[in-house]
């Protein structure tokens, strides 16, 4: 089911900035970069890291939000871009081996002294198109269903880049960050596939309301 080496790459962090795009201005924690050492994680963000919307982004759902390298090399062919700095889709970790077709909601892991679980994929939103400069950004990250996803952190400890990811629990009704992504954002009128999804206990809670509501449709 998982990747042979599951490896944090780099741990990525960075103050909230004001950014100006497409005619606004606002504040955005999405420029992040790689930092060096050991780096601690707590319940609900990276030390040295900062969050401008808190509704979208942090607590303890979405703590950590996680990357993974390999698609760096698409993301490169898609937009034609050289993309060299780690931390650049504003991810906290960038790691190898997590991919969403391979790794499930709930699906636990400890990481230096932390342990952490899968809760949602990301849902890209103008931040993203800011970051690269390109409105279309957003719509086609979702597309590629290369979303990265968020880490609920259920004991704080610390990582440093190069730990390896050791799985220690699943969710008894498993389903993929890929799978969750896809339903959500197109085929939210699937009903048996809505249900096999809020079977698993580790989703956000946010995502969980989003899903029995259309449920009760």
């Amino acid at each position: 089911m998982h990747s042979d080496v599951m490896q944090l790459v780099s741990v990525n962090v960075g103050p909230p900035k004001w950014v100006q795009f497409d005619g606004r201005k606002f504040l955005t924690g999405i420029c992040k970069a790689p930092v060096s050492g050991t780096v601690s994680v707590n319940l609900t963000q990276v030390q040295g890291d900062g969050q401008a919307d808190l509704e979208a982004h942090g607590g303890v759902d979405k703590a950590v939000y996680l990357y993974a390298v390999e698609h760096y090399d698409f993301w490169r062919k898609e937009l034609d871009e050289e993309i060299e700095a780690l931390g650049s889709f504003g991810e906290n970790f960038t790691a190898r081996g997590m991919l969403e077709n391979k790794i499930c909601i709930g699906d636990t892991f400890k990481i230096g002294t932390a342990i952490v679980q899968v809760t949602q994929p990301r849902t890209p939103c103008y931040k993203l198109a800011a970051r690269f400069m390109r409105k279309d950004l957003p719509a086609r990250f979702l597309q590629s269903l290369k979303s990265g996803f968020y880490l609920r952190v259920l004991q704080a400890g610390q990582v440093t880049a190069e730990d390896r990811f050791i799985l220690c629990d699943q969710d008894p009704n498993p389903v993929t960050v890929c799978e969750v992504s896809r339903i959500y954002h197109f085929q939210r009128d699937d009903q048996i596939a809505v249900e096999n999804i809020l079977k698993n206990r580790a989703l956000s809670a946010e995502w969980r309301a989003v899903l029995q509501k259309q449920l009760n449709l």
